[in-house]
């Protein structure tokens, strides 16, 4: 089968305008990480500034073990909320890139299967073995795929749920952390 310079020209181009939207996705995912970076050092800066005007104006230590002890379990939970939002744009990037691999492979598998059907037609008598046998390794190729596929899939909801799951005992974690911290505080008032 030979492809003329126009089709080699129209590969060539699909190529290019595909690498083109991966890096535009790519471009983007990096744009929601520098703008999610750039609040939550906006927010970040804003709040330890109003918590050393806090610690400065205690009167006593209770005072600053209280605050400190209010402080616990909201950085915990930024910082949970936060590793959910890089998960988020990461997961979203990797989906993007995903269909556009899935489109390619499809388009693909089809352009390979039409070529062996066409040299199959063209193959000397005898032949229908090793055509056979081709069509029966791209058919192996695309059930591996579809399996390495479903086992990422499967991976990403374990992570997803994993995920979840730290939250929670994060969350219940900064919780003790606080409520252990304000009992300290409460018993250095007491004494």
């Amino acid at each position: 089968m030979n492809f003329t310079p126009e089709q080699v020209a129209a590969v060539h181009k699909a190529n290019v305008e595909t690498l083109f939207g991966l890096t535009t996705k790519a471009f983007e995912g990096i744009e929601k990480l520098v703008e999610l970076n750039l609040q939550v050092v906006k927010t970040t800066f804003t709040e330890n500034v109003d918590n050393a005007r806090k610690a400065l104006a205690a009167k006593d230590v209770q005072e600053i073990l209280a605050i400190h002890a209010s402080l616990v379990q909201p950085i915990a939970e930024k910082t949970m909320a936060y590793s959910r939002h890089v998960y988020d744009i990461a997961s979203e990037t990797q989906s993007e890139f995903t269909k556009v691999a899935e489109v390619q492979l499809a388009e693909n598998s089809k352009k390979i299967q039409a070529l062996v059907e066409s040299i199959a037609k063209n193959a000397p008598a005898g032949a229908e073995s090793t055509v056979a046998i081709v069509k029966s390794a791209i058919s192996a190729a695309n059930n591996a795929y579809e399996s390495v596929q479903k086992a990422t899939k499967q991976a990403v909801e374990t992570a997803e749920s994993t995920l979840q799951a730290a939250a929670v005992a994060t969350s219940k974690a900064a919780e003790q952390e606080g409520a252990t911290a304000g009992a300290a505080a409460k018993k250095s008032t007491a004494a």
